[in-house]
This record gives C-alpha cells, sequence and structure tokens, in this order.
C-alpha cells in the first residue's frame, strides 16, 4: 500500500454554530484565493463549532483572517496522510502510531476517488517529533 506522509501546519478558529457560517467562511477563502489542502469543522458545545485550515502557506490566511476580524489560534502542527484507497489502507497508519503507544488525538479520513484517500492526524505537540519519526512525515 503506498501511501505519503507531510508535516502541515493549520490554525483553528471557534464561529456560532449557525447554518451560514462555513459558506462565508469558504467564499472568503475562495474570494482571497487561498488553496486549502483541508477544512473541518465540528461542534464544540455551547452553541459553537471548531474550524480548522490546513493549508500550505499560513500567512495568507493569517493575513485574510485579520481582514475579516477572525480570532485564529497560533499556527499548530498535524499530519496530512495521502495515499491509494483499499480495504484497511489507513489502518497501517493508525497501527505505527499505536505501536510507538503515540496516542492520536483526532483523525479525519476520507476517500477521494480515483483510488485515492486522505486523512488528516492531530496528535499532542509532546508528541509531534516522535510521531512524525514513526510516521516517516516529510
Amino acid at each position: 500500500m503506498a501511501y505519503r506522509v507531510r508535516k502541515v501546519n493549520y490554525c483553528k478558529m471557534m464561529v456560532p454554530s449557525r447554518a451560514g457560517q462555513g459558506e462565508k467562511i469558504l467564499g472568503a477563502i475562495k474570494d482571497a484565493g487561498i488553496n486549502m489542502l483541508a477544512f473541518t469543522g465540528f461542534p464544540a458545545g455551547g452553541g459553537k463549532s471548531q474550524v480548522d485550515f490546513i493549508a500550505d502557506k499560513m500567512a495568507p490566511i493569517r493575513k485574510l483572517g485579520k481582514k475579516e476580524g477572525w480570532r485564529l489560534s497560533d499556527i499548530k502542527k498535524a499530519f496530512l496522510v495521502q495515499g491509494n484507497d483499499e480495504t484497511g489502507a489507513i489502518h497501517k497508519v493508525i497501527k505505527r502510531m499505536a505501536d510507538a503507544k503515540i496516542n492520536i488525538v483526532a483523525v479525519d479520513a476520507v476517500a477521494a476517488g480515483a483510488g485515492r484517500y486522505g486523512m488528516i492526524i492531530w496528535v499532542k505537540p509532546k508528541d509531534y517529533r516522535a510521531a512524525s519519526r514513526v510516521l516517516n512525515a516529510k
């Protein structure tokens, strides 16, 4: 099974958990011409949702955030896995982390079509270097 793991940067922000928030954010990103690697959002409780911005270059996201009045977090680190989609494709990656006793804080994985998949893995900052080695991240 062929896959590659990239070190990526991301930042997050909290938004009201209301219809249209994602469209507004993604529309601003599109209008600014920013190419995203991934975007994820999920409920955080208390009428709020968290959205994560994962991009090759974070400076344009930060600049847009300042213009739009977004309260962005500091830049954080994660992993982007891309590979051939087949039965058990993500298991091999997750197993490497488990065998190294590295806890995964969160993971999103999706079939991308044309026989490919993508996955984002978040670990605690204290585990990032070890996870990088285990995953052979570039």
